[in-house]
Formats: C-alpha cells, sequence, structure tokens
C-alpha cells in the first residue's frame, strides 16, 4: 500500500482528478474502451467536478459505480442520481454508464441484468473507492447479512443488507475490486486515516477494506 498525504484536501481532490484522467486516458491508448468504477457518496464529489472536464475520449470510458442503494434514480438517496449531477456532465457526459440499478422490487430480482452487463467492463480498468469510519468499502459492511458473499464468492455482484443502512443495497464483490487493473482509495480527516491503520492489521471481516489495500494508492487530507 502506498499513502499519499496532501496539504489540503482541495487540492487532494484536483490532483487526483488529474491521475485519474491521466490513467484513463493511458488505458485508451491500448484498448477500445475503459472502465471505470466510483463510489457514491459526498466524498468525491469535488474528484467528479474537476475529472468531468477532462480531455478525454469519453464516449469510450464505461463508468460504473461500486455500489449503488436499491432506490430509483430519483431518489435524493441514488448514487446515480449524484453521479449524472456531478461527474456525468460537461465532457464527460459523452462516457456510457452502466447502471447497478434495475426498477425491480429487490435488487435480487434484478441481479442478473445487472451481472451479463458488468460482465463486458471486467476486469477494471480504474477504480476509485472510498472508506468508512467502520472500514466498509464499496456496500462491503462488516455485519452484513451476505459478507461472505461479497468476501469470498465468486459473484461479480452481491446484493447487501447491513445494520444501519435503510434500504437494501447492491456491490461489487472484493474479487471484483481486487482484479482491478489500477486501485485508488480517497479519504479525508484524522478519523478516516486512524481507521485505515487499524484496517492494516485487521481480517477482511472486520474490516472490509484491507482486501485491497496490498495493491491500493491511498490518498489522504487531514481536512
Amino acid at each position: 500500500m502506498e499513502i499519499i498525504e496532501y496539504a489540503d484536501a482541495e487540492m487532494m481532490m484536483i490532483d487526483l482528478a488529474n491521475v485519474l484522467a491521466g490513467e484513463l486516458r493511458s488505458c485508451l491508448t491500448r484498448h477500445d474502451h475503459a472502465s471505470f468504477a466510483v463510489p457514491g457518496g459526498t466524498t468525491p464529489g469535488p474528484i467528479f467536478d474537476s475529472l468531468c472536464a477532462a480531455d478525454l475520449d469519453w464516449h469510450r470510458v464505461h463508468v460504473l459505480l461500486t455500489d449503488e442503494r436499491w432506490v430509483p434514480e430519483s431518489s435524493e438517496r441514488s448514487n446515480t442520481r449524484l453521479l449524472r449531477q456531478r461527474l456525468l456532465t460537461d465532457r464527460a457526459e459523452a462516457a456510457v454508464y452502466v447502471p447497478l440499478y434495475a426498477d425491480t422490487p429487490t435488487p435480487e430480482e434484478g441481479l442478473a441484468e445487472l451481472e451479463a452487463a458488468l460482465a463486458a467492463e471486467l476486469p477494471l480498468s480504474v477504480l476509485l473507492l472510498g472508506m468508512g469510519v467502520d472500514m466498509h468499502t464499496a456496500s462491503i459492511f462488516p455485519g452484513a447479512d451476505r459478507l461472505h458473499d461479497a468476501l469470498h464468492g465468486k459473484a461479480s455482484l452481491v446484493p447487501m443488507r447491513a445494520p444501519g443502512a435503510p434500504e437494501p443495497r447492491i456491490t461489487l464483490s472484493a474479487r471484483v475490486l481486487q482484479d482491478a487493473m489500477s486501485t485508488h482509495v480517497v479519504i479525508t480527516g484524522p478519523e478516516k486515516r486512524a481507521a485505515l491503520e487499524r484496517a492494516r492489521h485487521l481480517s477482511p471481516e472486520e474490516a472490509p477494506i484491507s482486501v485491497v489495500l496490498r495493491q491500493a494508492v491511498v490518498h489522504w487530507a487531514e481536512s
């Protein structure tokens, strides 16, 4: 694991957007398309604000989420909604979006359709992850109902229900995360830095983020 420390979060977000753009550009010189998986939540928003204006062949970039809440795009809780507002705009509006949500009552009912679409994007070209203070990443939470399947199973997508999560979710599995060709983790604040250090010495069941740390570049700013 490599840790890059930044003087402030604003600088980190701009620098990381440039790094991601460079990796996507490099991938497109060698492949027909690049698959780019990103987290939801509030932390990556400033990265998206910079990245969306990058000079890339965006029509050859396939964007997907690392996880999604099982709610329609009209919901304020939808990660897809955030992505359309912050990343899939400006030049990046031309990108191909690969959804992790289907209009079915449960994630289990939409799973086959979503897995079929995901298969063409694997292995992921560039992966950006966040981490919670509980050391979860994507929607692989300690104590979740299908934690073992997500960590050790062969499936690419796993429906997930976790304590404290108000709705079901769907998440990329650890296998998919580990197979990514380039992995970045972005975190801010002393609390998450302390959690990251703990995660290095814990099992994946206790700290799901640990499954990617060996190959990841972690970007951290104190505030």
